[in-house]
């Protein structure tokens, strides 16, 4: 072997060594948009992103910060009948704080319902907004233009106990345009809840966080530049994209963001450097009715229910998962397509059914096949390790997203996109948790592809957003609006 060679096998090793100890110390591909057959035809079940990290708001630190995007592809001029959250989806959080794989030991569920009002009677069969007055606020006068409201409620579960944290809260509509809605951030404000004891919710329409050259990707790994490798430079620039195009930039998604003191998540309610239990995992999921017949047989056939969701009211059956997502771009990037839907629909700690996708890799096979440079495309026991363990000698083996909170929180302005890849490391950032900042398509593919492209800086060329997030709750930008908004072109 070449010095080159074992240069670059000791910095795979060092790389997979450093992910999972900045996990484990002192005691987690591109995001989901239509990445599978049966979420792909339910928009508002479909879950484009999940983030969850120690909030980077100044005075915040102490808090842990979860978010669930949904609806991919949302067109901002996509009227009269703008996007919403479903009422017939139960949206949910689920952590695991003992690290047992079970992210069940606090949850905290979603569910949304529709008011229909105005004054406007006429043009409420027209719309669902028409700002007659222009539409300044969420309820009272300025609200009179919003024909369709959604309000919504906010269940916590820990210890099999259900507590109720909000309810009839305000979901902030789509952004249609400057003469409906004037000031458009200053609404969005007016949905930031206060629910006391340090917890904050918004849900709402943002601008989609995630950025891709998605077109390129999946067409069969066509980026546009061969080889996609950056230069050194290149990849030190996180505000340029050096050659591909963002296909996410101008649409929205729709978000909601929860802000909770580390405290009520850890094992022993105790926060950053004080908890004996300092790594949390976690997982966000749609749910949706099935009939109660179809849910026995599923009780029966698993052994177990559906981790304090059934409700039988009103003659309903009890809530079935649809989809969930962890770590970003395993349904698309190591899922295969023959178990991409029954992968959304079994529990995180069932994945050992799934590792044989992790041990071999499919992406670093059609990486080696497309550019002709070696990948490490068998035995990835680092893969399985990072993914699906809190350390790589425990046992479970379940896919969560996982977050040490004895990490602390760096700075937005000081945030790098490739986290642990970059230099300096920025250790804050996926696999450790995840940040709307976090580049997860050029880490995912240079981890998975293995060592050659790590060191060659193999990446889409997408290296920022088309927006900012900001850096204080709820994080994710300002929607684009229906008459202003611009997608980028090739």
């Amino acid at each position: 072997m070449s010095n080159r060679a074992i240069a670059i096998f000791l910095l795979t090793t060092a790389l997979a060594i450093a992910l999972v100890a900045y996990l484990g110390k002192t005691s987690s591909e591109a995001a989901s948009h239509r990445e599978d057959l049966l979420i792909a035809l339910d928009p508002t079940a479909d879950i484009t992103d999940f983030f969850m990290f120690r909030s980077y708001e100044t005075g915040k630190d102490n808090n842990i910060i979860l978010i669930m995007n949904v609806i991919p592809g949302e067109e901002p001029s996509s009227g009269p009948n703008y996007y919403n959250f479903d009422p017939n989806v139960l949206y949910a959080f689920h952590v695991d704080n003992n690290a047992d794989g079970e992210a069940d030991d606090v949850e905290f569920e979603f569910q949304f319902t529709n008011e229909f009002r105005g004054v406007n009677k006429d043009l409420k069969l027209f719309t669902s907004y028409i700002g007659f007055p222009p539409i300044t606020a969420l309820d009272g006068p300025g609200s009179e233009g919003i024909g369709l409201r959604k309000k919504y409620e906010v269940t916590m579960v820990r210890n099999n106990r259900r507590t109720t944290l909000g309810q009839g809260l305000i979901v902030v509509p789509s952004n249609v345009g400057p003469r409906t809605m004037p000031n458009y951030p200053a609404l969005a404000a007016q949905g930031i809840y206060d629910l006391g004891n340090g917890v904050r919710v918004f849900a709402g329409q943002r601008q989609d966080p995630f950025y891709i050259d998605l077109g390129a990707t999946f067409d069969t790994l066509n980026f546009r530049r061969r080889p996609p490798v950056l230069t050194p430079a290149e990849d030190a620039n996180d505000n340029a994209n050096p050659f591909g195009v963002d296909m996410l930039s101008g649409f929205n998604v729709h978000s909601i963001a929860l802000e909770l003191p580390a405290s009520l998540l850890t094992k022993d309610g105790k926060g950053p450097g004080l908890t004996a239990s300092p790594v949390l995992g976690a997982y966000a999921s749609t749910s949706r009715r099935t009939i109660k017949v179809l849910r026995k047989h599923q009780k029966e056939k698993n052994g177990r229910g559906n981790r304090g969701r059934d409700d039988d009211q009103d003659n309903q059956g009890d809530w079935v998962q649809v989809q969930r997502l962890a770590n970003p771009l395993i349904n698309e990037a190591i899922i295969g397509t023959i178990d991409k839907d029954h992968w959304n629909a079994v529990e995180p700690d069932e994945e050992s059914q799934f590792v044989d996708y992790y041990l071999n890799p499919r992406l670093a096979l059609a990486l080696q096949l497309e550019f002709g440079v070696p990948a490490a495309t068998s035995n990835r026991t680092d893969l399985r390790d990072l993914l699906l363990k809190y350390s790589p000698t425990s046992k479970p083996l379940s896919e969560l997203l996982r977050l040490n909170i004895n990490v602390a929180p760096t700075p937005f302005a000081a945030q790098r996109r490739m986290t642990v890849l970059a230099t300096p490391p920025d250790p804050a950032g996926w696999p450790n948790g995840r940040r709307p900042k976090d580049d997860v398509t050029d880490i995912a593919v240079r981890v998975v592809g293995g060592p050659n492209y790590i060191a060659a800086r193999a990446g889409d060329g997408v290296n920022t957003d088309d927006a900012a997030p900001p850096a204080a709750f709820p994080f994710v930008a300002t929607p684009f609006d229906g008459r202003n908004r611009v997608h980028q072109n090739p």
